[in-house]
């Protein structure tokens, strides 16, 4: 049994961090980026704005519903398929760091994540299109069916 004016030996506590949602991580997300609403970004686009609009959904879920003319990287092959220097690059997007670009996945929560990750990569100007998919097709915008046709990082 240690002595009165003997020292207890030092008890380190570190602090925990709150464990975030889903839903945390996404208002996180949507905080540090810009986003647009469909019926706005398909009017710039009605008004010849080059805007590249980059689909982050899976295969599937483009094949079933898609924005014509968007360009389809599901959101794990992102960031390979965003730096010139990877094998895995894309062209079509390695080529719009100056180019206005619009993200889009089902609801707008995936394509946040990638918006910050392509800010983080350097891409100048990229949004995300609030709502996404679900939204753009509710508002009765040009949507298509079948399968992606493009290459793949």
């Amino acid at each position: 049994m240690p002595e009165q004016d003997e020292e207890a030996p030092e008890v380190r506590t570190e602090e925990k961090t709150a464990v975030k949602t889903l839903g945390d991580l996404v208002s996180e997300a949507r905080s540090r980026i810009r986003e647009v609403a469909p019926d706005d970004l398909a009017e710039a686009m009605e008004q010849g704005e080059p805007w590249l609009i980059v689909d982050v959904r899976e295969p599937y879920e483009y094949e079933r519903l898609h924005v014509p003319g968007s360009v389809l990287i599901p959101r794990g092959l992102l960031e390979g398929a965003a730096d010139p220097h990877s094998r895995h690059r894309i062209d079509a997007l390695c080529n719009a760091r100056e180019r206005p670009l619009a993200l889009l996945c089902s609801t707008g929560s995936r394509s946040a994540f990638a918006a910050v990750v392509l800010g983080q990569m350097g891409f100048a100007d990229v949004v995300n299109i609030a709502g996404g998919i679900r939204l753009w097709e509710s508002e009765d915008l040009p949507t298509a069916r079948g399968p992606w046709t493009g290459p793949l990082p």
